[in-house]
């Protein structure tokens, strides 16, 4: 649940690209995207972000799991 194989494809596949190119950016280098709607993310915050919901989206996972199996993510 939570963990089809287009997700998980789809996150595999941006990796690479980020784990090349944030390390030669400013921690304030702003992003620029037509998509986004504030426009003056820097890459702090993105970076942030994206582990709050990384983290986010896998403790739904484990909490649709436990309610399933009762299984804990842990020990």
């Amino acid at each position: 649940m939570g963990r089809t194989p287009a997700a998980c494809a789809s996150y595999e596949a941006s990796a690479p690209e980020v784990t090349r190119s944030w390390p030669a950016a400013s921690w304030d280098d702003v992003g620029r995207h037509p998509d986004c709607r504030s426009g003056n993310a820097n890459l702090r915050w993105m970076l942030i972000h994206l582990v709050e919901e990384t983290r986010r989206h896998a403790g739904h996972a484990d909490i649709a799991r436990e309610l399933l199996d009762g299984a804990k993510g842990y020990y």
